[in-house]
């Protein structure tokens, strides 16, 4: 599958059948997600990868009772670590030439030091994209997966042992479908959203 067709592909699915994922699969999903570009290359998120049953029924219950998050194969809790420009930016780019690094690495913390706004902006930039290659990546490996912003923060930053400093923007869902998904509901018109050099 290329990325048009697993663009094309992509639904939210919310009915899974049983279905393990190895460790070793779950793994290589991931050092792909891993690639996704984040400014700076600060590396921002963090993943939390829920599969173990009790986890599981834990996150359902935080998350309104949503049963893909019970019945999917693994559920990825996408974090972000709001400090991560300021904790040793020089391991951002350590395999860079140092003349990169003399010039870059100070220009992080410059950047985003003291801005709590800018940061937290950029935490969720960063998850959504990590979110959106995961989705992609999965469809790649034969999955389908659902995003989700239905779910009780405090409930689910207690599931997870959520360290401070940290925030929490979505859950994603990864397994095996029951059925197909119903046609798309209501796409815009591309004149609705697709705008060029000014609206």
């Amino acid at each position: 599958m290329d990325v048009k067709e697993a663009v094309i592909a992509r639904r939210s699915i919310k009915k899974y059948v049983e279905h393990e994922v190895s460790d070793a699969e779950i793994h290589e999903i991931m050092e792909l997600v891993m690639l996704s570009p984040t400014s700076f290359n600060i590396q921002n998120w963090r993943f939390v990868v829920i599969q173990s049953a009790e986890q599981k029924k834990k996150l359902r219950e935080a998350a309104f009772n949503q049963a893909q998050c019970e019945e999917s194969s693994f559920t990825v809790v996408f974090c972000a670590d709001l400090k991560a420009a300021e904790t040793d930016p020089g391991r951002y780019w350590k395999n860079a030439p140092e003349e990169t690094q003399k010039f870059l690495v100070p220009m992080i913390t410059q950047f985003y030091a003291g801005n709590g706004e800018l940061n937290r902006d950029e935490a969720m930039r960063s998850t959504g994209i990590a979110a959106q290659t995961l989705m992609l990546v999965a469809k790649q490996y034969g999955y389908d997966t659902c995003a989700m912003v239905g779910f009780d923060h405090k409930k689910v930053a207690e599931v997870i042992g959520l360290p401070e400093d940290h925030l929490i923007s979505m859950l994603v869902t990864v397994g095996k479908k029951v059925d197909e998904a119903y046609a798309r509901s209501g796409p815009l018109a591309y004149d609705d959203v697709v705008f060029t050099d000014k609206f």
